[in-house]
This record gives structure tokens, sequence and C-alpha cells, in this order.
């Protein structure tokens, strides 16, 4: 008797870094040992000395994306565990973290604009070899992380990377940068590195009956967690299937927030991957049975969680044959190399795209938009905007680029002339810069000036500039981390009166007013484009 079976469409499957949510900043070995340090360590020592204090803070909706550890008072022995455990296992990643703060403090404290030679004897020895001293034009050093030689280091400990699998029963999901995964029975924790084809066989699964048993022994799932293993699987058929797109024209498809899929006959385009999970009660969403079979390109317009989302792209990467991502500054710990990255978790075909630059692709092209914003004013040269050109039509993908200079659309609009659809995002009040970047720094910025630098999209008064420019005949708002099952990684809760839900509103409306299709969109949408 055969036992293929299929992987049931609820099963999520989150990859951990030493039981914390992975996002791209927990693979780059610098970035790494930094969040570790200043953010993984910090918080969880602060939920052991007073979790009363921070169970107090999360009632206030406005301190979701905090520094608040979201479990009850009584699981503090469990993260002390693990608290006991990281400064175990991660001794390297500490000792990283610390040698990176020494380097820094001496160059700015030594570096005065003459050569600097003589300070390389006095660079922290596990880091000599591995970078490279450098001033700007105005004698400001820094340090180069030779990226490429840091991933083959044991800096980048792949043993620290995980998949805890659990079924999604519809419960709210804790906000995934704050709180680590404390295992219980309901997971089943494989302990895989996330560039082991070994878990493409298991989400192949999910559409691709396949032998339990092999795939049990495969995954060396532990003995105790055979049962519930066995409970995530089915030999009921899927009712839904992916299909490849056979019409006429463009079909372009909304996943929610930032994923957007375009599909012609001829090839399948998807933009910032972020897919759902299918849900019995909660029907008004596209799951990974709506994506094709294959996909050709994604591309990955920056390196946020909610952007490059390893959950999403893990479980894809059996399917998807290039993946196209903007070129870093190479060598920054807040600008890695999003290629290298993809790399280090097991895509090998990832092509680097440059601002004005044009890939050919079959019916069409892909072109880099400069994105300028949502980066709190840090050189982050890993972002960029998508217009992409299918069957005659024309879509920007523009993400969270914020018009702080209109100027730039002009010449964009000189560049790839109007466009036909534009997506853009509008979150415009956005985290203060140390929400994502405070763990990389040195030294602790100046809550006035944290303030005043923001991962903030455009406002309607700046949107519409772009619009004007680009001239497109429709306009839709998203990337705004409304829908529900976002939140684990957006901390976002909209009201109506809520500052880019009432900006929004006005654009669309100004936009209706003067003739043209426009929406915010929220959960799921589905348009052809033919002529």
């Amino acid at each position: 008797m055969s036992d293929s079976q299929y992987l049931r469409q609820n099963i999520v499957a989150e990859p951990l870094f030493n039981q914390w949510y992975a996002w791209p900043y927990l693979i780059p070995p610098a970035s790494a040992a930094m969040y570790v340090a200043n953010w993984h360590l910090k918080i969880m020592r602060s939920f052991v000395s007073a979790p009363q204090v921070h169970v107090a803070a999360l009632k206030n909706p406005a301190m979701l994306g905090g520094p608040f550890i979201n479990y009850e008072p009584a699981r503090a022995n469990e993260i002390k565990e693990l608290i006991n455990r990281t400064v175990d296992e991660q001794a390297r990643m500490l000792e990283l973290a610390e040698a990176f703060r020494t380097l820094d403090d001496m160059l700015q404290n030594e570096a005065d604009g003459h050569s600097l030679e003589p300070l390389y004897a006095r660079v922290p020895p596990m880091l000599q070899g591995y970078v490279e001293l450098v001033y700007d034009l105005h004698n400001r050093p820094s340090v180069r992380i030779i990226e490429g030689l840091f991933y083959k280091t044991p800096y980048y400990n792949r043993d620290s990377q995980s998949v805890a699998l659990f079924e999604d029963v519809g419960e709210e999901r804790r906000f995934a940068l704050s709180s680590p995964q404390l295992l219980t029975e309901r997971h089943v924790h494989l302990r895989i590195p996330f560039d082991d084809h070994r878990l493409d066989q298991l989400f192949k699964a999910k559409f691709e009956p396949q032998s339990f048993e092999a795939l049990k022994d495969l995954l060396q799932v532990d003995n105790r967690d055979v049962e519930r293993f066995r409970s995530f699987f089915t030999t009921e058929t899927p009712r839904e299937v992916p299909q490849k797109f056979t019409g006429e024209g463009v079909r372009v498809r909304y996943f929610g927030h930032a994923c957007i899929l375009m599909e012609t006959k001829q090839v399948s385009v998807l933009c910032d991957p972020l897919i759902s999970y299918k849900s019995e009660t909660d029907t008004q969403r596209y799951t990974y049975s709506d994506l094709p079979p294959e996909i050709d390109y994604v591309l990955i317009t920056h390196g946020h969680q909610d952007h490059l989302m390893f959950e999403t792209l893990l479980q894809l990467r059996h399917k998807i044959k290039n993946i196209i991502v903007p070129r870093s500054t190479g060598g920054s710990i807040a600008d890695p190399s999003l290629r290298l990255i993809l790399k280090a978790i097991g895509f090998d075909r990832v092509q680097e795209i440059e601002e004005t630059e044009t890939i050919e692709i079959p019916g069409g092209n892909i072109t880099g938009v400069p994105f300028l914003g949502e980066h709190g004013d840090l050189n982050i040269r890993a972002k960029i905007a998508h217009l992409i050109n299918l069957d005659g039509w024309s879509i920007l993908c523009a993400a969270d680029s914020n018009n702080i200079e209109p100027q730039l659309y002009k010449f964009v609009r000189e560049c790839v002339g109007s466009v036909d659809l534009m997506f853009l995002g509008m979150e415009c009040d956005g985290a203060p810069l140390s929400w994502l970047y405070g763990p990389l720094m040195t030294k602790p910025l100046a809550r006035k000036m944290d303030q005043s630098r923001r991962f903030d999209g455009s406002d309607c008064d700046k949107a519409l500039k772009v619009v004007r420019e680009l001239n497109p005949s429709q306009v839709f708002i998203y990337a705004m981390g409304q829908e529900p099952w976002l939140t684990f990684l957006t901390s976002i809760q909209y009201t109506d009166t809520s500052r880019p839900i009432v900006e929004s509103n006005k654009l669309v409306e100004t936009c209706r007013q003067n003739g043209l299709c426009a929406e915010r969109l929220f959960r799921q949408k589905e348009m052809t484009l033919t002529r």
C-alpha cells in the first residue's frame, strides 16, 4: 500500500535562527552578531528581570512592535534557559559583536585623515583579514567587510538555523522580531539549515504527494515528534492546485502587502513574495495554490522582513527559476549583499540589478527604478523599485518609496516614460530608525534624531506628485501591512483615523476625481490587462 501523502495547506513553516524568527539581518555574520548581542539578549534579559513590565506594555496596541516579549511571566524560566544557551552556543558571535564595537571605537577616536595602514595591526584578531579600513571623501573612517570571505568563516554558523512546523489554527502570531519561538508540543522542530534542499522535498508535498515514511526519514524527524509530524499530512488531494496562466494579456494578482504576481502565457513574475496559508474560515486571500507551477522571476525591492521573507521564499525555492535583487554598496553591516544572503540560504540563480538597468525577459523586460526613503537616511543601496513591461503593459512596483525628492520622478519619466499601472506604498508614519537599525549601531542614537528619521512612505501630497509625473491610468496603494495575517511581521493595527489610512484615502479620491482608476488594496485582487 502506498503511503503517499500531501503536506496540509495550513501548516506553517517558520524559519528560525537560534529560536528567533529568521529574516535578512540574521544571515550575514556581522549583522547577525550585532542582533544577538544588542537585541536578542537585551530583550530576553529585560523580560527575565521584569516580565510584568513586558506584559503591561503589550496591553497597549501601539507597543506591539516594541522591545517587549509577548509571553506570560510563567515562561520566564524558558527564556532564561534560552539566554544561557545563547551565551554558550553563540559565544563566537558575541565576541564578533564586541570586536566590531572595539574596531569602530578605535577608528572614530584615532583615524584623523592620515594613512590607515598603521591601524591594521590593531584590528581585533578575529577581524584581521576580513575587513578593509577606509575613508570617505570627507576623511570619515569606516569599515568595509569582505562579505564573501566572511561567509566562509565559522562566524557563519548554519547549525543555528532550523525550521519549526506547526498548524495554523487561526491564532494571531506573536510579533516575530521581539519574541523568540518557545517550542511546545504543537511544533515539529527540524534542525535543518536553510540551504539544505531536503526542505524542498517537504514543501513539494503541498501539491505533489510524497512518501510519508521517506520524508520522515529524510528530514530526520525526532521519534517523539513522529505522530505530530504525521498529523501535518493528509491523503486527501488538494481541491486547488497551481495552474499556469494560459489566457490572453497580462493577469495581475495581489496577494497582500507588497506581493504582486504578473503572468502572461510566456512568463510569470512575482514581486516581494509573501504568501498566506490556506484558512477554512477566512477565504478572502490568495494562497500557495494560486501561484503557477513554476515562477520564472522573483523580484525583491529591498531587504526588510516584510519584503524579503524567508518563510515564503524557502517554501517556493523548488519552483523559482531566477531572483532579481538590488545591488548593495557591499561590505556594510547595515547594507549587506542581498545576493550573498540568498545564495547562503540555497538560491543559486540570483542576479543584481542597478538603477535604470534593464533585464530582458520573455515578452518584455524589467527595469530598475530609483527608490528613495524608508531607510532612515542611511546609505542603503540595496533598494530598488521594479518597472515590469509585459505584453505592451508597464507596471511599476514602487514598494515603500518615499517621494522626498520630487525632481527624481521627472528624470524617471524622461528615462522610462509614463506607466500604465502604479503600485505605491503609503505607510507615511513609519517606525523610528532604531526599530530595525538600532542593534547594528555601536553607539545609541539621540532620541530626537531617532524620532526624526523614520521608515515612512509618501503621504498624499508626495504620492500625488509621483502620479502626476508618471501619468499612470491606474493607481493602487499597497504595502500597507493591513492584512490580518501580517501583524506578526509589521505590528501594524490601523484605525479609520490612522494617518496612513487618511492620506491614502485622500489620494484615491483625488485620483478618481481626475478620471483615474484608483484603489487601496486589501487582502486580494485580480485584474486582466488586454488591449
